[in-house]
């Protein structure tokens, strides 16, 4: 009894000691795994630092930032007639947007916004360890708001199995020198006017304009959310042409405001029962009012952008300089006119 009992204590012993070297060999490659991350990615963000991938910008490149602005044409009455742009965007300024879309982006893209310094270091880890132990190339997320603005800037470009973690470095570093060179404000300001919202529409004043006809400041919760929303996939979440989609969506990041303590719980159930409400205004340089009379000044407007020149001595572009166009006509009386013509034409056709 006294031997079978030692032996089976030897035998308890033996396998509690085995687990315990399972764990320690465990404990230990997890540190090697860990240390050789931290390595690489060390490696790699240096050789990112000094320009190996590609230059990085420049505080005076960041400070003089200036994306294509679309030329607007307007009548004597103050009213927009149509644009000409390779880009259909336009600016505006921090005080010009409404505090509920600002609420709506932060509480959804990136809630830490005003605590961080541009960067969540974390995330930026994930991605990089994910994309070399795991091979995840979809491995993306994680980015602040700062580095959204420097990717819809600066763009990525293709590094092969490399793209992700080096495009993320890259923007964190830009992010890191934006937090330097610009407010939260005017850092949220580039990221509303750079944003892409699909349909060739770039900024947030275009966007608002395009999906519910007004301007920014105007924007409320419910249409602020949809907007937001769309920043997740422009084509998926698009209000006019995935309603239903672009809803539930639009719910969510209602839903996140309430989470955050932007809104309160009840007017976030009232606010997800509202409607779309989408007042859709397709405006583009060929349609609309005068549009034969925009096409009549288009070469007058290039030929005097060619002879004229801005500051720094070069010429001015007619399609991204963001000019303001102001032309004789009279919105009221073209849009009379043009009823005319369609009624006239309607009835001569049918003879």
């Amino acid at each position: 009894m006294s031997i079978s009992k030692t032996q089976k204590q030897k035998t308890q012993e033996h396998k509690k000691s085995s687990k315990r070297s399972w764990k320690k060999r465990i404990l230990v490659w997890g540190v090697k795994l860990f240390a050789l991350g931290l390595l690489m990615f060390v490696i790699l963000f240096s050789l990112v630092y000094v320009g190996t991938f590609g230059q990085l910008p420049d505080s005076k490149t960041l400070i003089n930032i200036k994306e294509p602005v679309a030329t607007e044409v307007y009548s004597k009455d103050n009213k927009l007639l149509g644009r000409f742009y390779t880009q259909n965007r336009s600016t505006i300024k921090f005080k010009d947007i409404s505090p509920n879309l600002i609420n709506a982006l932060v509480a959804t893209e990136d809630v830490r916004f005003y605590e961080h310094r541009g960067i969540d270091e974390l995330a930026l880890l994930r991605v990089v360890f994910k994309t070399f132990f795991m091979v995840d190339r979809s491995s993306g997320g994680g980015s602040t708001l700062s580095q959204q603005v420097a990717k819809n800037i600066f763009g990525r470009k293709n590094y092969g199995p490399l793209t992700i973690p080096v495009s993320k470095i890259r923007e964190s570093i830009i992010a890191y020198r934006l937090e330097k060179l610009y407010s939260k404000d005017e850092i949220l300001t580039l990221y509303l006017n750079t944003v892409p919202f699909g349909e060739n529409t770039f900024g947030i004043e275009t966007a608002a304009k395009r999906f519910f006809s007004v301007s920014p400041s105007k924007l409320t919760i419910p249409q602020a959310a949809t907007l937001v929303g769309m920043l997740k996939a422009n084509n998926y979440y698009n209000p006019r042409t995935n309603p239903e989609r672009s809803l539930q969506r639009r719910n969510t990041v209602i839903h996140q405001m309430a989470k955050y303590r932007f809104i309160s719980n009840e007017d976030a159930e009232k606010f997800s029962r509202a409607p779309l409400g989408v007042k859709y205004n397709y405006l583009v340089y060929n349609t609309g009012l005068g549009a034969y009379f925009r096409e009549l000044i288009r070469p007058q407007l290039e030929e005097w952008c060619e002879k004229n020149v801005k500051e720094d001595g070069s010429p001015y572009n007619l399609y991204t300089d963001g000019l303001k166009i102001i032309t004789t006509i009279d919105s009221r009386m073209q849009r009379y006119a043009e009823m005319s013509v369609q009624e006239r034409m309607r009835e001569l056709q049918a003879t």
